[in-house]
């Protein structure tokens, strides 16, 4: 089992690297033909620090790993709020002011509740995975538009005050999202491999490596890029990423992954896993929508996400056992 753990941690090492060159390149591609700094952030960000959620789920439903495909879009919804939201918080508390991502939170709620019903069945058809792909890229449209009548947004501020510091030229931008973009799909099959030989000999399905290993290996980019974001200030960028990183999950990845290789899955799914990823929904809901205007994550609301993420972990091993 040794080569595959190799392969596994080298891969993800590989996949936070090229991830980061990967959304640097894109970002400075868009903002040297003119996008503005927070559709940047929306649509190019968002779609990065998703991408490597995106290429392990759609290689592992090409190769017949539905459950790691699943499990590593769910987990890393999880991941997301539990783990990333709560390690940042607990540096430094989060406080959320911009006016779109309180718009877009009860967008990811309905989003959440629509996966759900098309998962009901526990038959993910192809049909399923082209109804979350148009929604989704409905969800971005209403999104870019939202953010061109937001300019004054802090959001916004914050997203231009980023790029302002990170400006690279349009050839290294072209050159790194070349690089970005194929280390990211080599280290991404490497993982892939890697987890399934894992899963195989530790005697657990692939759903179990996906929704654990795997979903927190994809999400560490958001992590790095959270942490960074709040020790500067850039407080909304935070929950921006994580919103963003779980509406891209719930509807394109598990659509994608779908659309290549319809699937089915287990029960595990619906009573244990997306009440869990529901749950943490509804709790950054709330934080966020709090009475008096402001939003905000103290450490002690993110200790509770952090042991809500260390007792569901658990949780899923022992359900194996």
């Amino acid at each position: 089992m040794l080569l595959p753990i190799i392969a596994l941690i080298i891969g993800l090492i590989v996949l936070i690297w090229s991830a980061d060159r990967f959304i640097d390149g894109a970002s400075g591609v868009a903002g040297h033909f003119g996008m503005p700094p927070l559709l940047i952030g929306i649509l190019i960000v968002g779609f990065g620090t998703s991408a490597p959620e995106l290429i392990v789920s759609a290689i592992a439903a090409s190769q017949d790993n539905p459950g790691l495909a699943l499990g590593n879009a769910f987990g890393s919804n999880i991941a997301n709020i539990a783990l990333i939201l709560g390690v940042t918080s607990i540096i430094i508390p989060i406080t959320v002011k911009s006016s779109v991502l309180r718009k877009e939170l009860p967008v990811l709620a309905a989003a959440t509740a629509l996966v759900a019903y098309l998962v009901w069945d526990l038959d993910i058809s192809a049909l399923d995975g082209v109804i979350m792909l148009i929604v989704f890229l409905a969800v971005m449209a209403w999104s870019t538009r939202e953010g061109m009548k937001s300019g004054s947004d802090t959001l916004a501020e914050e997203f231009t005050q980023e790029f302002e510091e990170k400006k690279i030229s349009l050839g290294a931008s072209f050159a790194w999202l070349l690089i970005g973009l194929l280390l990211l799909l080599a280290s991404s099959r490497a993982m892939v491999w890697g987890a399934v030989e894992i899963a195989t000999a530790l005697g657990v399905s692939d759903l179990v490596i996906g929704l654990t290993i795997v979903a927190v290996g994809t999400s560490l980019p958001e992590l790095a890029s959270s942490i960074t974001a709040a020790r500067k200030g850039e407080h909304d960028i935070v929950l921006g990423n994580i919103i963003g990183s779980n509406m891209f999950n719930t509807l394109a990845v598990v659509g994608i992954a779908a659309v290549i290789h319809p699937f089915q899955t287990v029960s595990d799914i619906l009573t244990r896993d997306l009440p869990v990823v529901g749950g943490l929904t509804l709790a950054l809901f709330l934080v966020c929508y709090r009475k008096g205007g402001q939003g905000r994550v103290n450490r002690v609301e993110a200790a509770f996400l952090i042991l809500a993420f260390a007792a569901y972990n658990c949780w899923v091993f022992l359900s194996q056992s």
